[in-house]
Order: structure tokens, then sequence, then C-alpha cells
């Protein structure tokens, strides 16, 4: 899927980042709160950073590898956040990340973009399973992680090095069927 497309929810829009979002991207992804949530993240953000996620996103999206958007709402336009998957398509299978800008915390503008993801994934790339982690010391990204459906279905201790610190990870994952099932429940 070489174009990335455009996905819509009721508050938000989720697109392809562009060079023109260069300085909003790195002026919130800077937050050192932001990037004490995320292991990819770093702070102080580095000039060329932004740029070079851009860049990341448009050749994963060349090459199949990764579904990287920009979350922007929808009236008015701002900056939230960035969204993807990491995919392994021999596997059929993909890693959801996420980082939410600090002035748009709390409004739930997390769980609706990873909502959405989640459909797109299974339903237009045709997944067979979606997972995705968060730092034990973050547990509303667990939340979110658990309002879209995912499972929690362990925890990897001192996993990751994080700013001099090991850090366990918790494990969450959803397979197509559980979320069309959860899906067709919802509807009824």
């Amino acid at each position: 899927m070489p174009h990335p497309p455009v996905l819509k929810t009721p508050r938000l829009l989720l697109r392809a980042a562009e060079p023109i979002d260069t300085p909003e991207i790195r002026r919130l992804a800077g937050a050192r709160e932001v990037a004490a949530t995320t292991l990819n993240i770093p702070h102080p953000y580095p000039e060329g950073a932004a740029e070079s996620w851009i860049a990341h996103q448009a050749r994963g999206w060349e090459d199949g590898t990764d579904t990287g958007f920009a979350i922007f709402e929808r009236e008015g336009e701002s900056l939230v956040g960035g969204i993807g998957l990491h995919l392994v398509p021999g596997h059929r299978r993909g890693e959801m990340g996420y980082w939410i800008a600090v002035p748009y915390w709390n409004r739930g503008y997390c769980t609706e973009a990873a909502a959405e993801l989640l459909r797109f994934g299974f339903e237009e790339l045709a997944l067979h399973r979606i997972h995705a982690s968060h730092f034990a010391n973050n547990p509303a990204s667990g939340r979110v992680m658990g309002k879209i459906g995912m499972r929690h279905e362990g925890r990897r201790r001192g996993h990751v090095l994080k700013w001099g610190e090991f850090l366990d990870l918790e494990e969450y994952a959803v397979l197509a069927e559980e979320w069309r099932a959860r899906r067709s429940e919802s509807v009824s």
C-alpha cells in the first residue's frame, strides 16, 4: 500500500505526516513527558528528528513494513500525536505504537485513534494479530489497550533500558477473530 490513506473518526483525522507538520511535531514530541512514555522518542528532541520520523513513515508505506499516521483533530486540524503499525507481513501481524502530545492527554484521543488503527489493520490490511506494549510505569497506556479490546498477555521484566533504568514492558494483543466478535457484540 504505497499511498497512505486518510482515516477519519468522529473527532480525529489520521493522515501521513508532511514536511509542513515538522515544527509542530518537533514542539509536541519534544516534551519530556512524551519521551518518558515511549521507547523511541528522545529527549531532548534533536534537530532533524521530526524530518527523520516523516521520512521513516514514507519509506514504511513504500516498502510495506510500517503504516504511520500523524493524528489531528478534525476541527481546527491541530496535531495531537502519532500512531502506526510496524508490520511483519509474513506472519500477518503488526505492532502498534503511539504517542499523544501532553496538551491532549485525558481526552480519549489515543483510544479513538487506536480503535481506528485496529479497524484499518484488520479490515484493510487483513492482519491476523495486532500487539502493543507499554512501560509498566505508564498504566494509562494499558487502559487504552484494554479499551480497544486487547488482552494482557504478560510482562517482560527489565526488558528495555530507558534513561539508565531497566523497565518492565506490559504486553497486550488482539486477534482478528476476537476483534470481529467484540465488534459484532457492540453492534447488537
